[in-house]
């Protein structure tokens, strides 16, 4: 039988969403149990929010200093320990820190590592996009070596909560861990919007709108939805917005319930970037837009009238 150990991430104190769609994935495996390994510095409240996920078997926690920041190189050791010869499968997120950390936890255990599981077709074999999503491949691991993957967030939702919290054990690991790589400082943007990974509503921007102040409109809109803000890369290279807004493939990869597109025309590299979204509704004056094609509902005009119209709308 399968045992899977899910690599808890958080960011100052708080567990992010993308750990329960991991728990998600690792029902459909059918594992005998469901772990969850939390690093950190003090690992007490991030623990206890994995705790209440339902399917966790239970939660492990390890409290050290060099834990304080999420760290791949001071991270990858201690989970290298905590999993050989204990687990079958090692999951993590398909988000920046997962995708770092990865590669080294499966190099440390010598196997190969699984990216991007959007389906479980067996305890081994799993489905993957490929080619910016125009192809979804099914890939088999050796069954008889242990599994690191990812898990991508926007082909599963988030686990509910449990009724009862699963038991929280704490372990001492006696791990050497390197000391050429060293936490300087974490430079992020700071928003009252919520984040855009996690968001259920989406509004983003396209080129259309012409310069960083006209996105006001975008600001606007998402505020009265109570929406994240995105953007499309044209917006992002001409400099309306900063990069860590840019949805697509080479930007970030989201499945709110809502999704509005806003002087988006809809190049493949963003509609990659949404394909698993709910509802997409796209404003746009180009009728031959290919966004249009994938939109459940949408409004051809001039945004810079449509979209305060829209807004005032909004109750």
């Amino acid at each position: 039988m399968s045992k899977i150990l899910i690599i808890a991430e958080h960011l100052d104190g708080k567990l992010n969403t993308s750990t329960a769609r991991c728990v998600t994935c690792a029902r459909d495996i059918k594992a005998e149990a469901i772990d969850v390994l939390v690093l950190a510095a003090d690992p007490a409240g991030v623990g206890a929010d994995a705790a209440k996920i339902d399917g966790v078997t239970k939660v492990l926690t390890a409290a050290r200093a060099e834990n304080a920041h999420a760290l791949a190189a001071m991270l990858a050791p201690q989970i290298a320990a905590v999993a050989k010869n204990s687990y079958t499968h090692v999951l993590l997120p398909s988000t920046t820190f997962g995708k770092d950390l990865a590669p080294r936890v499966a190099a440390l255990l010598g196997v190969a590592q699984v990216s991007d599981i959007m389906a479980v077709d067996g305890a081994h074999a799993f489905k993957r996009p490929i080619y910016a999503g125009n192809a979804i491949v099914t890939v088999e691991a050796p069954p008889n070596e242990q599994l690191v993957a990812t898990v991508r967030n926007a082909s599963y939702a988030t686990a509910s909560s449990a009724a009862n919290a699963a038991p929280i054990e704490a372990l001492a690991l006696d791990v050497a861990l390197p000391t050429h790589t060293r936490f300087i400082e974490l430079v992020q943007g700071k928003s009252d919007r919520p984040d855009l990974q996690a968001a259920a509503r989406v509004v983003s921007g396209g080129r259309a709108l012409g310069s960083s102040d006209n996105f006001k409109i975008i600001y606007a809109l998402a505020d009265k939805l109570g929406a994240a803000v995105g953007a499309s890369r044209a917006a992002v290279d001409a400099g309306y917005v900063p990069s860590d807004l840019q949805v697509g493939q080479t930007g970030k990869i989201i499945a709110p319930d809502l999704y509005v597109a806003v002087g988006i025309s809809g190049a493949i590299q963003h509609l990659t970037g949404i394909k698993d979204a709910g509802t997409i509704v796209a404003i746009n004056k180009d009728t031959e837009a290919p966004i249009f094609e994938v939109a459940d509902f949408g409004l051809v005009g001039d945004l810079f009238k449509l979209v305060p119209e829209l807004t005032a709308a909004v109750g």
